[in-house]
């Protein structure tokens, strides 16, 4: 069971932030410049949120809101934390946020090689619609395009409860900014 706090992500937490993105992530971990950028822009069209325990960040999710479209740029979990709910809570957050701010449908991507992350999703409702040859750089993994339609209501768990029970949920990558800041869909792992 998830025993975190969700809160706004801020400048302060950069430096937690980038040390999960280098352990998780490796060569394809988001930069200082990147991570600031995506924060300058919230709550304009960005919303960021981290899984504080007790003063360490376990976890961290990031939301782009466009209109009716949301993507779900980032989502990562310590992996001593994976199997807790986490990542479920991180993602459910999302998905309240897309929907509070009018979205009625939500992408994100996913290495083809995170079978962890894939599953995530699907319990989510999320569905493949796509694949994105050599998406991840430098490692040019594949990505699969994944996209949820949000309704009226409570965006709820897998089961479509609030707080339903989840499997683990381990780093995921949806979308890295690009030089400028934005989005370019580039990762979503878990």
């Amino acid at each position: 069971m998830v025993t975190v706090t969700l809160r706004p992500m801020t400048s302060a937490d950069i430096a937690a932030v980038l040390e999960l993105e280098g352990e998780l992530f490796g060569e394809e971990a988001w930069s200082r410049a990147m991570l600031r950028g995506e924060l300058a822009q919230q709550p304009e069209s960005r919303h960021y949120l981290v899984a504080d325990d007790g003063g360490t960040i376990a976890g961290y999710a990031g939301l782009l809101a466009a209109g009716t479209q949301g993507d779900v740029l980032t989502l990562a979990v310590a992996s001593g934390r994976w199997g807790q709910g986490t990542g479920s809570a991180l993602l459910e957050a999302l998905l309240a946020e897309a929907q509070r701010r009018g979205c009625t449908e939500v992408f994100l991507e996913v290495r083809t090689d995170n079978a962890r992350a894939q599953q995530l999703y699907r319990r989510y409702g999320f569905t493949q619609i796509g694949v994105r040859r050599g998406y991840y750089q430098p490692s040019g993994t594949d990505a699969l395009v994944m996209r949820k339609e949000l309704g009226p209501g409570p965006v709820g768990g897998p089961s479509g409860q609030p707080g339903a029970p989840t499997q683990p949920g381990a780093p995921t990558r949806a979308g890295a900014p690009t030089q400028a800041g934005a989005p370019t869909q580039e990762r979503a792992e878990s």
